[in-house]
């Protein structure tokens, strides 16, 4: 993983102490709340329904045990006890004293982390595949890639003011595990035919109000070149994206209403660029330099080797319960020596997503044995060991089952995504965890799981979409009717992946539920798919085949149902 210069680290205590100095100000009376506000944000810090919190900047997800104790170090000193791994790859805090926070930002700053640009209208965090690197599908390793963008636009005086906020993520793989085409920016590896890597440009994705699939803008860019297109796009979105309207501000709404004319557009200013000297233009040496930070120290076979192994591999237990977590939770990897393994942090008692601080911990010391003390957040507010050898497998189960991390569900409905929703959410309009804790109850036989099979419930609170309810093949999200919590039901997103279908935001199914009658709605849909499928077709299939129509009569007899009992 990349590490820090003196250079990085001077410069994030830097604002760790340029920050307290702003804080003690505001403390004093120094600063009002609107002068204060801004540079808070800009450091991470909102203020929510109940308390401040921190949004922790993980950068494609990428975490060391080292920052990872940090972490549990502040959960367990300055919040409640636990954090919240989110779909953007990074990790929140919901309960830290506004003055504590100069503190925090010391600590974190001592581990090589921050909270810069995980607010505000900037580029966040850059986001990628969490098994970037060790997946068989890997066209290239995107992290270098992900790295150079992040150290390229880290307060980028041209784009610290945008529109709105700008998300950008980074695809290496042949099939896409990053939601890639829901970002403002999509980039995606190819080589073209003489065999040169380069990008494929995806931008005017974006979930919200108006959900939309990026289209590609540009077939394939020379990736020396990435950094300058990418400022064309920015500028151009810069200079036209509207101002005066929050909800149409994001660069969804621009490239959706100029088409063609944006990008002509973007392509006239990347023109621009080159003829002034293409300054950002990659030299050889530089992409080097960033990319022996991700060189792997295992051996590295042909992905048909790594399938290979894959299928040849001697069983290691004839237990049942390892034998579903292999299945489910253990994945391909690049060297036919070893997986990459996911820790579930999606169980009964904890809201998905959150870990607690013995936990984060525990998952530290877990990394440290078997997976070169390293660890990965993913978009599916999970966490990944991506270094584990194949023989160590057996010996890593039985100590992730130890720490609540070995739940066999990867993929399937407990699996769900969930934003914190009105229970902390100043936004929200309705609570997401009660509603997942429900629906993860009543979830709880592994032999219905696995029957049931791969499908994706996702669920967001309000309809800024934290929970990417648009790209689940079952999308729950929270609405306000007279002050009353409610709940539309989606049916039949995508988020790009295999498991996930193609990228498509789902159509809502009917009138909202309330939130007692949503359990057994959900029920019913998947009864309905049960009884019309045919031999081993998944949601996603039946769901194609048949359409709406079937989940719908389904769901409005489970709210009958529900009526009249």
């Amino acid at each position: 993983m990349y590490q820090y210069t003196d250079f990085d680290r001077e410069f994030v205590q830097a604002r760790a102490d340029q920050y307290r100095d702003q804080l003690q100000r505001y403390l004093a009376g120094e600063l009002s709340d609107d002068e204060f506000k801004p540079l808070r944000l800009q450091n991470g810090w909102y203020v929510q329904r109940h308390a401040p919190m921190l949004r922790v900047a993980v950068p494609y997800g990428v975490i060391s045990s080292a920052q990872l104790r940090t972490l549990a170090h502040i959960g367990r000193t300055y919040d409640r006890g636990y954090a919240h791994a989110t779909t953007r790859q990074n990790f929140q805090f919901n309960w830290i004293p506004l003055d504590k926070s100069a503190d925090v930002m010391d600590a974190l700053a001592s581990v090589d982390m921050h909270g810069l640009q995980t607010s505000g209208n900037c580029i966040r965090n850059i986001a990628t595949d969490s098994r970037a690197g060790v997946a068989p599908d890997e066209i290239a390793d995107p992290r270098p890639w992900a790295e150079i963008i992040r150290q390229w636009s880290t307060l980028h005086p041209e784009f610290a003011f945008l529109p709105r906020k700008f998300k950008i993520a980074v695809s290496g793989s042949l099939e896409d595990r990053a939601a890639t085409r829901w970002h403002d920016v999509g980039l995606f590896l190819k080589r073209n035919e003489a065999g040169a890597l380069g990008f494929e440009v995806a931008a005017g994705g974006g979930m919200g109000r108006t959900p939309i699939v990026a289209p590609t803008i540009r077939p394939f860019i020379e990736a020396a070149e990435i950094l300058n297109y990418l400022e064309a796009v920015l500028r151009t979105y810069n200079q036209f994206g509207r101002r005066d309207n929050l909800y149409k501000a994001r660069i969804k709404i621009l490239v959706k209403a100029e088409g063609q004319t944006y990008i002509d557009a973007v392509e006239a200013e990347y023109q621009r660029i080159l003829a002034a000297g293409g300054h950002h233009r990659l030299p050889e040496a530089e992409i080097q330099r960033v990319s022996t930070h991700f060189d792997s120290s295992v051996q590295v076979f042909s992905i048909s080797d790594a399938i290979k192994s894959e299928v040849n591999a001697e069983p290691i237990s004839t237990s049942l319960a390892f034998s579903r977590w292999l299945v489910r939770n253990v994945w391909a990897h690049k060297s036919a020596a070893h997986r990459a393994v996911v820790l579930s942090l999606k169980r009964v008692g904890l809201a998905p997503g959150d870990i607690t601080a013995d936990q984060m911990d525990a998952a530290a010391a877990l990394a440290d044995q078997f997976s070169q003390g390293e660890l990965r957040v993913t978009h599916d507010q999970n966490l990944l060991l991506p270094w584990v050898k194949f023989s160590e497998l057996a010996a890593l189960y039985e100590k992730a089952k130890a720490h609540g991390f070995a739940t066999p569900n990867i993929g399937l409905l407990t699996d769900m995504i969930a934003c914190p929703g009105g229970d902390f959410c100043a936004l929200a309009n309705a609570r997401s965890l009660p509603i997942a804790a429900a629906i993860t109850e009543r979830y709880q036989d592994l032999d219905e799981l696995f029957d049931i099979g791969e499908i994706k419930l996702h669920m967001s609170g309000c309809i800024n979409s934290c929970g990417h309810h648009h790209s689940g093949q079952i999308g729950i999200l929270g609405v306000d009717k007279d002050g009353q919590e409610w709940y539309q039901i989606t049916l039949g997103g995508g988020d790009g992946s295999s498991a996930g279908g193609a990228s498509k935001a789902g159509k809502v199914i009917g009138p909202s539920f309330a939130a007692d009658e949503v359990p057994d709605v959900i029920e019913a849909i998947l009864a309905a798919y049960k009884a019309e499928r045919t031999g081993r077709e998944s949601f996603a299939e039946t769901f194609a085949r048949l359409g709406s129509e079937p989940f719908k009569a389904a769901a409005n007899s489970a709210r009958l149902a529900t009526a009249l009992a």
